[in-house]
Formats: C-alpha cells, sequence, structure tokens
C-alpha cells in the first residue's frame, strides 16, 4: 500500500495511492497516527481494501501532508554514508550519530521551504526514512525488520550557521518549521524491491546535487532499529531519517552553496517518488 494525507495543514485525512489514483479512507482510518499503527491498522486496511471496501476518489490538485500524522519522534542519523563524511572532512562514525528534528518541522512533500529568520546556511539533504510499525524496545538486529511500516522520501534541512557555528547540538539547526517535508507517501515493505539499493537524487533550480544509492549507507536499517531500540523506546509511528549521501551545499568546492529565496529544491527516491519545494524568506512567508 502507499499511504497518503491529504488537504489543508492541521485538517489533513488519510487516504491510499492506488493505480495512480488517491482515495480517500477516511471512513476505515481516523488517521496515521501512533494509535493506527499499534493497533494493526495496516493489515485492517489493507484488509478493507481487498475485500472491495468503497471509497471516495480524492483531487488529485488537493495538498499532501506529510504521510504520517505527528510522530512522537523524528530521530535523523548523521553523516551515514561514507563519502559525505570524506566531502565534510568529518571520520566516519564508529557508531550511529544520533540527533532529532522537532515534530513542527514536519510539513508535506510540496509545501514552501521557509527560510528561518537570521538564517546565512540553510542547506540541502535528500533522505531515506522508514516509520516504526509497532513499540520497539531492546530489539535484535534478526527481527529488526518486523518494526517497521514502511518507507518514505524525506529532505532534512539543515541551518548549518544555526548546526555548526554556534555550539551546542545539531538539533538547533535542523529542527525549524518546514524543515522536514516528508512523502508524498509512506509505501509498505511490499511495495519495495530491495531498500538496500535504491536511487536516490536532489536537484536546486533544476542542477543536479545529490545523485546517490541507499546501497552507500554505513549502517543499515535494521541495524539502526536494533541500536536505537537500546537507547529508547521507538513508538508506532515515528520517523527515522537514515542520513544523506554526498552533494550537500555544505560540501561544494570551492565554495559551499546555500539555499536563497526563490530557489526550486526537487528530490526522489526510486519507488518512493518525489517532492518539490520552494523557498520563500521567512520575512516574506510571515
Amino acid at each position: 500500500m502507499k499511504l497518503i494525507r491529504f488537504g489543508e495543514p492541521g485538517k489533513e485525512k488519510p487516504g491510499i495511492l492506488k493505480e495512480g489514483k488517491r482515495w480517500d479512507v477516511s471512513a476505515v482510518v481516523t488517521d496515521y497516527n501512533e494509535d493506527f499503527f499499534e493497533n494493526d491498522g495496516l493489515a485492517k486496511l489493507k484488509n478493507a481494501i481487498e475485500t472491495g471496501t468503497p471509497f471516495p476518489q480524492v483531487d488529485a490538485t488537493l495538498r499532501l501532508g506529510a504521510p504520517v500524522a505527528r510522530p512522537s519522534k523524528i530521530i535523523c542519523i548523521g553523516l551515514n554514508y561514507v563519502d559525505h563524511c570524506i566531502e565534510t572532512n568529518a571520520p566516519i562514525p564508529a557508531e550511529p550519530i544520533i540527533f532529532f528534528k522537532s515534530t513542527t518541522a514536519l510539513c508535506g512533500p510540496d509545501d514552501d521551504l521557509i527560510i528561518p529568520k537570521n538564517s546565512v546556511k540553510t542547506d540541502w539533504e535528500v533522505e531515506l526514512a522508514f516509520v516504526i510499525g509497532k513499540k520497539a524496545s531492546y530489539v535484535e538486529e534478526a527481527d529488526a525488520m518486523q518494526y517497521v511500516a514502511g518507507y518514505c522520501l524525506h529532505n532534512d534541512y539543515s541551518e548549518r550557521a544555526f548546526q555548526l557555528d554556534r555550539g551546542g547540538q545539531w538539533a538547533k539547526g535542523k529542527g525549524c518549521d518546514t524543515f522536514a517535508p516528508l512523502g508524498p507517501f509512506l509505501a509498505t515493505p511490499d511495495e519495495v524491491a530491495d531498500v538496500n539499493n535504491l536511487p536516490m537524487w536532489l536537484t536546486v533550480n533544476g542542477k543536479k546535487y545529490q545523485n546517490s544509492n541507499t546501497l552507500n549507507l554505513v549502517f543499515k536499517i535494521p541495524f539502526l532499529v536494533h541500536y536505537l531500540s537500546q537507547f529508547m523506546t521507538l513508538l508506532p509511528g515515528d520517523v527515522i531519517s537514515t542520513g544523506t549521501p554526498p552533494g550537500v551545499g555544505l560540501g561544494i568546492k570551492p565554495a559551499p552553496v546555500y539555499i536563497r529565496a526563490g530557489d526550486v529544491i526537487e528530490l526522489g527516491i526510486e519507488g518512493l517518488g518525489t517532492s518539490r519545494q520552494l523557498a520563500v524568506a521567512y520575512d516574506q512567508f510571515n
């Protein structure tokens, strides 16, 4: 299945994408939230689809929201591609680097990117994200994939001056509003032939900056589920973003390139769709 949420911000309804068309499943699903995943919602929805439950079609022009409702956590993995470590002059981690994005950063895949007030180094990061399907604590790596509900496209926007130049933890440069566009849809595992071999790309104003493949992940998804669950309980609906490949603005030589108002950022992962954000200055947006 491919799960979508559609409608105005804060008023999204759950739906599915099937055969290129959008369908409203709000008659059988309240929302794609912790309760949905925790109470076997995926299986119940699949059964409703397979038994022919009628669903109204959704206007294809309606806005898409993030494919999961506000999760308890958005957990990100830093420096998880070897060549990205090299471009940023960072050592290859011996263990996963973990940081969080605020849940208020979550937005729809095609919503505007709001460049934060006083930002001078807003950057892009195409990433594969996955969503936790059931409560996970001290999970064995061999069992980890049983806890994955599905996969989606994520742009882990970062304000590098906030992140790196102002001390403290990375979170201050990662959690700004609109810094986590997710989707267009959440693909259940049966929709993805090989999550460890997915081409991914990102362009700014039509110029390709990132062009890689999930083959190059340092720490794969089963290990990440296992590893994270040693330090915290993962709840159904939690989003984990697996890291970005090389080609971020920070690493461009001879001088970094950062996002400016009016820039258009487009990205995609094979099998997980594409997204597009227009960069808008904070003062212009407000």
